[in-house]
């Protein structure tokens, strides 16, 4: 072993306990005294008033004989009666009081509870400006003819929706009741019921933690694309998206043949309206899914076979606090790119892989030492903060080292014992690692120290041991990109036309940050990469144009930033444009004209970029 390493797993020094790990510090909840076990909500959606009104009843579970209190995570809530039910159903008012509000946690509901009720209802109002629901007026929708109402309630956001305890350590079954207007087809993470006149009902009976919460509303179809998965969209859209996640039962069989069965009974995605922050939330029997994906050659569906690996890696067993959120995505992230081998084949996956550990390479400067590592210091990363590449690749990344050691078979039967044991419950970092040295390493002696495993987890940085399967497309493709860089190969004689959708993500990324304009102009003409269709290679390109001082690009990425409301492609751009003063005054007029129609997490990031900006000194415009 190097000396380098031997040094880096000396230092590796966990400054908190392992019960201060398994602390969740983003919830006021307290559930060693007291625990959620289901919900019944009895909701109505009022689109005039972006509010959604009703009850949540609760099912307690006490598990402290000394407590008296209920607290619960609110964020912008009106409440209006806290009662406690009895058997026969007969409500009985109890005292509450709602603290001032926490700019990052909300408000902590506190109620009185003597007697330690089973059940307690609370009927309250959502804000029109939930931080976990978004509103679109009908001329904001693909097809214009109705209102469009969709949550996003991970990390901490569906306490602006429900007060719970919204803390991925409580998982709990619901059933609801939902009231909407005519004409608006109203879809939660759960299974649809008959509807009953005015009333659409959904039931989940299996356990979630709250941040899989969900509810979207539309004037919407449904086409099937098997006997257990079917895609949501507006209608206009409902057919490409069809054809496009045609191959999710495929997808469905090869994870199961690796991991075991699928257990919540159907898989439907819904495509949502371009606002919508992220590139898919695995919400249980309803992923939603940004329409950025449906590039037409199903090139963009590692998204789709991502949030499905959730129906085992984060919906089946889930990490107990946002601290632990990589035992979520770095598996996921595995799974993912197991799904994509079984379906598309070995080059593609070993591609999609390599383009996400560089994304992962580049970034990881940016971060601090404590957002490198696995499992960072609690209470040091923000709930929201902690989704980073490293959490997804990173993870990954670790699983596939795990995999190289061990060997496939042995590895494969080790992570289907791993979701059965845990399935249905939140666990810590140090549960999972726990788990990992009985069943796998111990087993197995010689194949990995545990000292490497240590340093995986806890140390910054990627160890040594981060290797990455050979591409030799790549090769390749960095010979071509060198030459055209030098200037001894023409943009138009590169051989991007033999290129799939990963190949061009490769050469993107590996340009310089700010090409030459001359550069710029040469490949833009030749590929026309800034009128691309394909979101992902749009993020890519259009802020690399914006750096080099290519005004012409301007109107066409002024046009990306607002047509697409997801985080991590919007926001690239936005930067590119903060790092001058004449293109930060144009990022800003436009976000001014259009900031309705993003979601409040895009608003608040786009708003941090454009704070930043001006912070710091900026270029001048005649760059």
């Amino acid at each position: 072993m190097r000396l380098a390493t031997l040094l880096a797993l000396a230092a590796i020094t966990l400054p908190y306990s392992a019960a201060e790990a398994a602390q969740d510090p983003y919830s006021y909840a307290e559930p060693d005294k007291v625990r959620v076990r289901h919900a019944e909500l009895d909701l109505a959606l009022d689109f005039p008033a972006r509010v959604i009104a009703g009850t949540v009843t609760l099912d307690l579970d006490w598990r402290d004989a000394r407590a008296s209190a209920l607290n619960l995570d609110t964020r912008d809530l009106a409440i209006e009666r806290v009662e406690a039910l009895d058997e026969a159903g007969h409500a009985r008012a109890l005292s509450y009081t709602l603290a001032a509000p926490d700019p990052e946690l909300g408000s902590r509901l506190g109620i009185a509870a003597p007697g330690r009720p089973a059940r307690v209802r609370i009927a309250y109002r959502t804000a029109p400006t939930a931080s976990g629901l978004q509103w679109l007026d009908r001329q904001q929708t693909a097809d214009k003819q109705a209102p469009f109402l969709f949550s996003q309630s991970q990390s901490i956001h569906a306490r602006s929706w429900i007060p719970l305890q919204d803390t991925p350590a409580v998982r709990f079954s619901y059933a609801a009741r939902v009231r909407a207007a005519q004409g608006i087809t109203v879809l939660m993470s759960a299974l649809r019921q008959p509807v009953q006149g005015d009333v659409q009902r959904f039931d989940q009976p299996q356990p979630i933690p709250s941040y899989l919460m969900a509810i979207a509303a539309g004037a919407l179809a449904e086409q099937a694309t098997s006997k257990r998965a079917a895609v949501w969209a507006e209608p206009s859209q409902v057919a490409a998206a069809a054809r496009e996640f045609g191959d999710i039962e495929a997808m469905m069989r090869t994870t199961e043949q690796l991991y075991g069965p699928y257990r919540w009974g159907r898989y439907d995605m819904l495509v949502l309206p371009p606002s919508f922050p992220f590139g898919g939330m695995e919400n249980p029997e309803m992923t939603f899914l940004t329409p950025t994906v449906i590039a037409g050659d199903k090139s963009l569906v590692s998204v789709v076979a991502h949030e499905l690996a959730h129906s085992w890696s984060g919906n089946l067993v889930t990490s107990a606090t946002w601290r632990d959120i990589w035992l979520n995505e770095g598996f996921t992230t595995y799974v993912e790119n197991r799904i994509v081998e079984a379906v598309y084949g070995k080059t593609q996956a070993d591609e999609e892989f390599v383009v996400a550990a560089g994304e992962l390479k580049h970034k990881m400067p940016s971060l601090s030492e404590n957002q490198q590592r696995l499992a960072p210091v609690p209470r040091e990363v923000g709930a929201d903060d902690a989704l980073t590449d490293v959490a997804y690749v990173k993870g990954a990344w670790f699983l596939r080292f795990l995999e190289a050691r061990f060997g496939r078979v042995v590895f494969d039967a080790y992570l289907r014992d791993y979701f059965d044991h845990f399935a249905f419950q939140s666990i810590t970092t140090e549960q999972m690692l726990d788990y990992l040295r009985a069943n796998l390493v111990d087993r197995h002696p010689g194949k990995v120290d545990w000292d490497q495993v240590e340093q995986w987890v806890y140390a910054p940085g990627l160890p040594e041991s981060a290797t990455l399967p050979a591409v030799p497309a790549f090769t390749a493709i960095d010979t071509a990109r060198a030459a055209f860089l030098h200037g001894t190969l023409g943009a138009a004689a590169l051989p991007g036309g033999d290129w799939n959708t990963h190949e061009w993500l490769y050469f993107l990324d590996h340009l310089p940050e700010a090409p030459t304009l001359v550069q710029v102009q040469a490949l833009d003409a030749a590929w026309s990469l800034s009128r691309s269709s394909n979101a992902e290679i749009g993020m890519r390109w259009l802020p690399r144009a914006v750096r080099a001082g290519d005004h012409e690009v301007w109107p066409a990425a002024r046009a990306y930033m607002l047509r697409i409301g997801r985080m991590k492609l919007t926001l690239p751009v936005y930067r590119a444009f903060a790092g001058s003063a004449q293109g930060l005054a144009y990022a800003e007029a436009a976000y001014a004209a259009h900031k309705a129609e993003y979601h409040p997490l895009t608003q608040r990031a786009i708003e941090k970029v454009l704070r930043e900006a001006h912070a710091q000194p900026v270029a001048d415009a005649a760059r």
